[in-house]
């Protein structure tokens, strides 16, 4: 035997070799080779070096890689190893909550996100891009540079603050992601249940998403540049009448009213005279439109003025080393995004060092994660610019006859001119600045035994100075001029203390946690402002510069929190797992007796694709795994000082919006000094109040057949949410300071969500992927104090929210179109009605129409919201697209109470749509015939303007071509790619806006067409 042995060391030689992707070609850095006892770990260039004898079998295993063998053979050729991604690869790490599990040991709802689906998509947002790409997580957003994205796990869970925790890198905060450069994210996991989120105790009731950033690793070094380009189009603008058509629709209005159509201060008509068949021969134009002659009539469509096709760009550079005592990460990227609103602009710079140093033999480690934002947003007023460009009439011209601004002239609403807002705020900037990070010392205090301390920070701070200039515009004019300077800071301290013990006895592993948690947090701001400057520029614009009515305000809050948690995991056989979670939390939100709250947790899971009779009855079952979880969690989001009784000295001195509710008097007519006061009631306080919960049962199952090529999971939940936080409506014979918090609500979800992947090859060297996802909840509240239905859709009394979806609506049920007198007449008392009016449902059988008539018409929660992402690989090509749908929604299209009436806002300019309103000639239109005043009122809820809110986006098309083959070994990537988001949208016909994802007036939402590079060395 000796002798044997001796000869097969004898027989080893060094065999060398490069580990590839074969997706990409990209080199492979940090794979494990193994031979026998030998062993080696490729470097930053996927080469290694290690021991070996022909017929050996040399084995290659990487996170996130399929295992793959190689003999070795006779020749002394370099090996070239390739190695196929496994999306499903159980033995992939997952961050859960201060430590990390397999993904085979998993036994609650856990998401884990592709993140090189989204890591080009230049939406200066990581969390836009998940939209659609999670189930059971709906992401709504629009198109402003600088908005953030509204995220809602399981739907909505409180009748307050639904935003889910963040925890990047450990630290947890409420913020989101948009200061985050999403080329610096390694990981995504979303935590769904309470069995997974627990852990976070009193932040968790939401759902929680972990972001672990990028690190170095031993043995890698690489430096990234990542640089894309990005034309912006706004090609959803809504369809306003031109000058021509909102003179013929005032026409049509008067005519039907039975009034003089040219008694008004614009439009004169030459028309037949006859009511009863009216002929229209011409529409003329004065040559002013103002009375002092500064206005010729215009055609202008404001939103071709206030729209642009704009330029998004982004640049990220990276710098990874590993060594063997240390590594480090550095990171820099600026986005600069001019919106598709002229002057909306958000310019960003990122910065990320991460590092980590070991110090004996490994059983120290200390390091950090440390980022540093500034952004600068353009503080033009957009609302007020795009609902103006909807309304301001277009015989308005952009200017004057001499070069000042155009505005609404008599018999116009007073409208601002949008391209005045623009001009006029465009030298308005908000400056932001966010520190972030931890600084941690990991200490192996015996194998396997660790005790982990982390010190973390989340500070930020906004500087602003706005000038509002003096104009006149139309009959709008305002001399004097105004700056404000704004500055606020905010942010919190968390220390982290954690034990983790792992232990291994035969078939059972155990893991082990414990630790404490401290956060404390602050606020303040500080606003200053002055009128009566004699120049009107940014630069001249200080506050001492200004004269007369000085001005100034200030506050500030804090809280704190304190918790101490523990969590066990047990497997056992690699079958049998469960998982029991402790976390109590204390806040300095409530009061001495209900300060601390109690969040257990509980999972268990069963692989049964381990058992011996699915291996041997069910060889296709490559894994199966059956989980159920419960967990209790909290949330303590109110005022910080919603437990006491305030008072304030309220100063008295406002007579137009504040006439009634000062405690403090001028008693000496000065303006100025400090005032004799009295104190005001403002709150009641509420030393009862108690955490609210969230109580979530979690049924799910995991499975991967034909050697996990199929894959997906299921899971169906139930969420319960009780005590939760109100502020309730109070009765007015209390007067004043009736306001309080307490615990006085319920609501469920119910929920079913579901996930399927195929990873194959169509042909060979074909490869191919599909993702798709769909989820639904129903959600329905069960408790409300009674003082509290009336502030909820309903009537207080036989009708309540109670039982229904919290996004229900409630109104009148619109029964089409009085077509007839004879069906006016036969139709129950209603106050306006006439033909062509809307008629409306007499639902109790009165034969009135009243607000009794009113019941429950629509919800905003959709059927099933779903996406589906399709990826093909083909030597050096990629091509991907995603589709993204929400399907069953609808949504109350505000915009037709200006697109279908020239009653509602008889001053501005109207829809198009308005030109196909029903006449005696156009009898079967389903748009109500246009009058000046609207006798009906017609711009009551009903009806009318629920609208099919459904689509399918093209979310996002990306061709990318591998071009590193063609440069030398030391590129290690070369990849440039063209990249279409937002291309194209699939709507229901009845939808009568340009947009069911944004149907009220928010930012729209661009296409984008984007050619990138990325370049690694």
């Amino acid at each position: 035997m000796l002798l044997f042995s001796l000869y097969a060391l004898a027989q080893q030689r060094a065999v060398t070799g490069t580990v590839q992707s074969r997706q990409n070609g990209a080199p492979l850095p940090g794979v494990t080779v193994q031979s026998g006892s030998n062993h080696a770990i490729t470097n930053s260039e996927g080469r290694f070096t290690i021991q070996a004898a022909p017929g050996d079998v040399l084995s290659f295993s990487y996170i996130g890689m399929k295992p793959f063998t190689e003999k070795v053979g006779n020749s002394e050729t370099p090996l070239s190893i390739q190695m196929e991604e496994n999306a499903t690869d159980l033995n992939q790490v997952v961050v859960t909550g201060y430590q990390s599990q397999k993904k085979a040991d998993l036994t609650g709802a856990v998401a884990v996100v592709n993140v090189k689906e989204i890591r080009d998509i230049p939406l200066g947002n990581p969390v836009k891009a998940l939209q659609g790409r999670v189930p059971g997580v709906f992401v709504t957003t629009d198109g402003n540079p600088n908005s953030n994205a509204t995220v809602r796990i399981r739907g909505v869970g409180t009748l307050g603050n639904n935003d889910p925790l963040y925890v990047v890198d450990g630290i947890p905060t409420k913020r989101g992601l948009q200061e985050l450069n999403q080329n610096d994210i390694e990981s995504i996991q979303v935590l769904k249940d309470a069995s997974a989120a627990t852990i976070y105790g009193s932040r968790a009731a939401n759902g929680v998403i972990i972001v672990t950033t990028k690190r170095a690793k031993q043995g890698y070094s690489r430096i990234n540049v990542d640089v894309s380009s990005s034309l912006q189009y706004y090609n959803t603008k809504l369809k306003t009448l031109d000058a021509e058509g909102r003179g013929r629709a005032y026409w049509q209005a008067a005519v039907n009213d039975h009034s003089d159509p040219n008694n008004n201060q614009i439009y004169q008509y030459d028309w037949n005279g006859d009511y009863n068949n009216p002929v229209l021969n011409k529409i003329n134009m004065p040559e002013f439109i103002d009375a002092a002659k500064t206005m010729h009539p215009a055609n202008t469509y404001w939103f071709d003025e206030v729209a642009q096709t704009s330029l998004l760009q982004t640049y990220n550079i990276s710098l990874a080393n590993g060594g063997e005592r240390g590594n480090s990460f550095f990171s820099v990227s600026m986005y600069n995004n001019k919106g598709i609103v002229k002057e909306t602009n958000q310019q960003k710079i990122t910065a990320r060092f991460n590092t980590d140093y070991s110090f004996f033999k490994g059983r120290l480690k200390i390091g950090e994660n440390l980022s540093a934002s500034y952004i600068k947003d353009a503080l033009v007023p957009f609302s007020d610019i795009l609902f103006t460009a909807l309304v301001q009439q277009p015989v308005v011209p952009v200017h004057t006859v001499s070069g000042g601004w155009g505005g609404p002239a008599p018999g116009m609403t007073d409208r601002q001119n949008p391209v005045r807002l623009i001009e006029d705020n465009k030298q308005n900037k908000s400056n932001f600045v966010r520190l972030f990070g931890n600084a941690f010392a990991d200490l192996e205090i015996i194998p396997n035994l660790h005790l982990k301390s982390s010190y973390g920070i989340d500070y930020s701070g906004t500087y602003q100075r706005t000038l509002r200039k003096s104009y006149t515009s139309g009959f709008l004019a305002d001399p004097s001029n105004y700056v404000q300077t704004y500055q606020d800071y905010n942010g919190n301290w968390v220390w982290q203390n954690t034990l983790t013990y792992n232990l291994e006895l035969q078939k059972h592993r155990f893991d082990f946690l414990a630790g404490t948690e401290q956060i404390k947090y602050l606020q303040q701001n500080f606003t200053a402002s002055r009128q009566g400057y004699a120049l009107e520029n940014i630069d001249y614009a200080y506050l001492n510069a200004g004269s007369t009515n000085k001005d100034n305000t200030g506050n500030g809050s804090g809280y704190t929190l304190m918790s101490y948690f523990g969590k066990v995991n047990y497997v056992y056989d690699n079958k049998y797992l469960a998982s029991v979670t402790l976390r109590r939390d204390g806040s300095s939100r409530f009061g001495s007796d209900n300060r601390f709250g109690m969040f257990p947790a509980f999972s268990l899971g069963w692989r049964v694709s381990e058992e011996p009779f699915i291996q041997s009855n069910l060889p296709f079952v490559s894994d199966l795994k059956l989980r159920y979880g419960w967990g209790k969690s909290g949330n303590q989001e109110i005022a910080n000082n919603a437990t006491y009784t305030l008072y304030s000295a309220i100063y008295g001195i406002d007579p137009t919006w504040d006439f009634d509710t000062g405690s403090a008097y001028d008693l000496g007519g000065t303006g100025t000094g400090q005032l004799p006061s009295g104190y005001t009631l403002i709150q009641q306080g509420n030393p009862s109040l108690k955490w609210e919960s969230t109580m979530e049962s979690n049924m799910g199952m995991d499975f991967g057949l034909f050697d996990n090529k199929l894959s997906g999971s299921v899971d169906y939940f139930i969420k319960k949410t009780s005590d939760i936080l109100i502020s309730p409506a109070y009765l007015a014979v209390i007067g004043e300071g009736g306001t309080r918090f307490a615990n006085g609500a319920s609501m469920q979800n119910k929920g079913l969500e579901i996930l399927l992947s195929y990873n194959g090859n169509l042909a060979p060297g074909l490869g191919f992927t599909v993702t798709g996802n769909v989820a639904t909840y129903r959600n329905k509240i069960t408790k409300l104090p009674e003082e509290v239905l009336t502030s909820y859709p309903g009537n207080g009394q036989d009708k309540t929210i109670l039982g229904r979806s919290i996004n229900s609506t409630f109104g009148y049920i619109a029964d089409g179109l009085f077509r007839s007198q004879k069906e006016v007449d036969e139709a129950p008392d209603q106050i306006g009605k006439g033909v062509g009016r809307i008629r409306y449902k007499d639902l109790n059988g009165d034969r009135i129409i009243n607000d009794k008539d009113r019941d429950y018409i629509g919800k905003g929660d959709p059927n099933f919201t779903y996406g589906v992402n399709v990826s093909l690989e083909y030597k050096h090509f990629d091509l991907s697209f995603f589709f993204q749908g929400v399907q069953g929604i609808q949504v109350y299209n505000t915009y037709k109470t200006y697109t279908d009436f020239a009653s509602i806002w008889p001053g501005t300019n109207w829809g198009s749509r308005t030109l196909d309103a029903w006449t005696p000639q156009h009898a079967d239109a389903t748009i109500p015939a246009l009058t000046l005043v609207d006798r009906n009122n017609e711009n009551r809820t009903s009806t009318y303007f629920l609208e099919p809110g459904s689509y399918l986006k093209l979310r996002n098309l990306q061709l990318g071509y591998n071009f590193q083959h063609l440069f030398s070994k030391r590129l290690q990537t070369a990849r440039i790619y063209l990249q279409g988001s937002n291309l194209l949208t699939f709507k229901s016909k009845s939808f009568t806006a340009t947009d069911p994802e944004n149907p009220n007036n928010a930012y729209p939402i661009p296409v984008i067409g984007t050619i990138g590079v990325n370049l690694s060395f």
